[in-house]
This record gives C-alpha cells, structure tokens and sequence, in this order.
C-alpha cells in the first residue's frame, strides 16, 4: 500500500494519502490545510484520488476540502455528528486567531464498521466519540495500522473541553475500539508522531 503522511497547517496536523500500487486508486483523509501541497504529493505519487474522508470537524481538519473536492472531484465523508462544524469552520478559526476555510457538507456520512475500498485495500471505519461526538480513526487491518484523528496520540489523548467533548466518552472509546487492536498495529494520529496500539496500552498516562 501507498502510504504518505503529510503536516500541514499552522497546527501541524498529519494529512495522508493512502493508495493502492495496483489500481493507483487513492484517499486523502484530513485534508487540513495547503492543499497546493497535498495536490502535489498527489500527483508525485500518481494517484487516482476518488474519496476524501475527514477525521472529525474541527477547522484545522477541514480546511483545504473544498480545495480537495473541487481538485480531484472526491466524494467527501464525514461522521454525521460532525458534519454541523463545516460551516462554521471559518468562524471558528477566526476565534482561535487564525484563518480557515468553510467545509462542504459531505456526499455521505461515515458509519461505525463501514468498510471503504481503495483498490486492494479496505479501511473500517471507527467511530470513537470523546473529543468530537463524531470523531472516527481508520482502521487498515492489512497494513497493520489506524489513524486515529485526535482521538489517540504518542503519550497523550485528544482534549475533551470543547463543545461536544467527553473525557470518560474518550477514554471509553480507546478501550473499547483502539486498545482491543493488536499491539503490533501503528498509531498515526492528528498531530505529532507515530506510536503503536502495544506502547500506548502501557506508557499512555491517561491509562
């Protein structure tokens, strides 16, 4: 599988491009910000992008999908809770001093266990409420890997005191949809670096 993490954004968030070497056939998930830049790994890697997907709703997330969309003609999905935040994305930026994009709504809204093809490959959808209420990792058991938003990052978890966010909800979701992968799987999160299911189960100091 094609793999390609890139950081974008004045927040540093991890946008990825994910593709099948066979088919060519490819996703972006987290289009956050300088889409000129994911365009251009796009194409670097000669994908076809088909499907854009969003991890949750929040500006830094979404700010280049409309970009994206227009770019690649990608459907869009997004978990149905979330899918208020897209309008009001520009808005919000503006509250945290700084400047972001307004989403469009989605084609169709991700589901808790939806499987998604690109090529040979599949992703399953993990909803995982707590930071957003309608937050989702991405599971590929192929590839022994998840991306998990701001769900679950190296050594920390995503913050719960933003409208919509549950500590107890979060910390329910990892145990229940993230902790119960194999240890062996790598963890892609929003922000920052990459860990494993193992080293998070025991070094995280929320558990």
């Amino acid at each position: 599988m094609i793999f390609e993490n890139i950081v974008v954004g004045g927040l540093a968030v991890n946008s990825f491009i994910l593709g099948c070497s066979g088919t060519r056939k490819g996703v972006v998930i987290d289009a956050g910000s300088d889409a000129g830049k994911i365009v251009s790994a796009v194409e670097r890697l000669g994908l076809d992008i088909s499907l854009l997907l969003s991890t949750h709703g929040h500006f830094d997330h979404v700010g280049a999908n409309r970009e994206i969309i227009s770019h690649f003609g990608a459907r869009y999905m997004i978990h149905e809770n979330d899918s208020p935040m897209l309008d009001r994305a520009s808005d919000t930026a503006k509250a945290y001093g700084m400047t972001g994009e307004n989403s469009p709504q989605p084609d169709e809204f991700l589901t808790d266990g939806a499987l998604i093809s690109f090529g040979s490959h599949t992703l399953k959808v993990l909803h995982t409420p707590g930071h957003t209420r309608g937050g989702c990792c991405f599971y590929i058991e192929k590839e022994w890997l998840v991306i998990t938003g701001d769900t679950l990052f190296a050594d920390s978890i995503g913050r719960t005191d933003l409208p919509g966010g549950s500590h107890e909800q979060l910390l329910e979701s990892i145990r229940t949809k993230l902790f119960t992968l194999p240890d062996d799987v790598s963890v892609w999160p929003g922000h920052g670096a990459e860990s494993t299911i193992g080293r998070e189960k025991r070094h995280n100091p929320y558990f």
